[in-house]
């Protein structure tokens, strides 16, 4: 059963995450072999306080 996590900065619309939800698992169940129902996506929003690059935290988009 293939699991996939995703992370986000920031948050993401329901609709967002059901279209990348949909493809992810299109993508997967069709280069894997893999039937769309064995394939669990979880999606974490991290905020952007949380997160470095070249450490600094980042800010959020204005």
């Amino acid at each position: 059963m293939p699991y996939v996590n995703i992370r986000v900065a920031g948050t993401l619309t329901k609709e967002q995450k059901q279209k990348i939800s949909k493809g992810v698992t299109e993508v997967i169940s069709k280069e894997a072999n893999k039937p769309p129902e064995a394939i669990l996506i979880f999606i974490d929003e991290v905020p952007h306080e949380n997160i470095a690059k070249a450490g600094k935290l980042m800010e959020p988009p204005k």
